[in-house]
């Protein structure tokens, strides 16, 4: 039995109370998009964690904390257990979602909470502002249903929020569905803040701005709207990073094929039938059975 060690006690080096190196995110990036791309070629997860630290870059510190997933699988069964083991190195957030794919009530898939990973480490790789990794983490939480309250708060322990984030997002957890969240980012953005000093110079406001002024512009126009259409908003504007969804397989090729199949089959069952009425079935209609095939 694999002996059981903190991860601190394992690796000293992997504390960190901040933002994580950009080389971290780049590597965490792969690590999601290639663990997603071999479960579905029906890998098993154990196998790929086994494996897939060797791929990864020796100097950062991610192959020690697949390592650790890996014999926290083994002994718990759950890949979320692991992560929240690692709290100086994986977020409460990306715990967070691991955890919901693997709740048995709930129609989130391993697939898509790997590809909601995937594009927040993307976007955290390239100049990431608390505005955009906040609008991304609330609409992955509402789009996919994964509950306000314990999402919320686990996006109040991300390290990349400072002091006065973390107070915003209790405000969002208290208000969300009795208050229009174009609403709440409206009124924390600088165009609230300007649009008061134009009524009353002298107004200041009781916390300071975290949207900016575009931000605030977009918000302003989406309220009373569904929320969606905020979110697309800022994303086409603003470039801020696109909640995957997950997409019902449509294809029409496929389809076609099993119509067509059908229709043979029961076109043969119609001539098996009018045989049978005049007293005479010809089995050639059926067929030689493939396994015959090679006695020709």
């Amino acid at each position: 039995m694999l002996a059981r060690h903190t991860p601190a006690a394992c690796y000293p080096d992997m504390m960190t109370t901040g933002p994580l190196e950009r080389e971290e995110y780049v590597e965490q990036l792969y690590f999601f998009r290639i663990f997603r791309e071999r479960l579905g070629e029906n890998l098993a997860s154990q196998a790929i964690l086994d494996h897939v630290h060797e791929e990864l870059l020796s100097t950062t510190r991610l192959p020690f904390a697949v390592q650790f997933l890996a014999t926290e699988l083994k002994h718990s069964g759950l890949l979320a257990n692991g992560f929240a083991k690692l709290p100086h190195y994986f977020t409460p957030f990306q715990a967070f979602v691991v955890r919901q794919a693997e709740q048995e009530n709930l129609k989130f898939p391993i697939n898509t909470a790997l590809m909601v990973l995937e594009r927040e480490a993307k976007y955290l790789c390239d100049s990431p502002a608390p505005a955009g990794l906040f609008v991304y983490q609330f609409e992955s939480i509402m789009r996919n249903r994964l509950g306000y309250d314990p999402g919320l708060q686990a996006m109040k322990e991300d390290r990349f929020y400072d002091a006065n984030w973390k107070a915003y997002i209790d405000v969002v957890r208290r208000q969300v569905g009795a208050v229009d969240f174009a609403d709440l980012v409206y009124g924390r953005s600088e165009l609230y803040a300007a649009d008061q000093r134009r009524a009353n110079p002298d107004w200041q406001p009781s916390s300071p701005p975290l949207f900016g002024e575009k931000e605030g512009k977009i918000a302003r126009a989406s309220r009373g709207r569904d929320p969606l259409h905020l979110f697309a908003a800022l994303q086409r504007q603003l470039h801020y990073p696109e909640v995957p969804r997950a997409y019902t397989r449509d294809d029409l090729t496929l389809k076609l094929n099993a119509i067509t199949s059908k229709l043979r089959e029961v076109e043969m069952r119609l001539r098996l039938a009018e045989g049978e009425l005049r007293g005479h079935v010809d089995l050639s209609q059926i067929g030689k059975p493939e396994i015959l095939s090679d006695l020709e």
